[in-house]
């Protein structure tokens, strides 16, 4: 069976973002003061062939730690859609 995983990798809430500050203080220039803090990460979207849901999860957090997110840097979160 096929199975669309999503993953959501974002900046460790204990480390600065600068992409995120640069985006906050667009939006602060933009005259949207109620914005106070901004984190922006990444999406990743992955179609798995595998037995169970379990198994597709499981290949999804392995890619995950060995390739799409920097454990030093950043926390995953996986999301089975189908």
């Amino acid at each position: 069976m096929i199975y669309q995983v999503q993953i959501k990798v974002m900046p460790l809430k204990d480390l600065l973002d600068p992409q995120g500050k640069a985006v906050l203080g667009g939006l602060h220039n933009l005259g949207m003061n109620g914005v106070s803090d901004v984190r922006v990460g990444k999406q990743i979207t992955l179609q798995i062939e595998a037995a169970s849901e379990g198994e597709a999860k499981a290949v999804a957090e392995e890619a995950s730690k060995k390739l799409l997110a920097n454990a030093v840097m950043e926390y995953f979160e996986i999301e089975v859609i189908q």
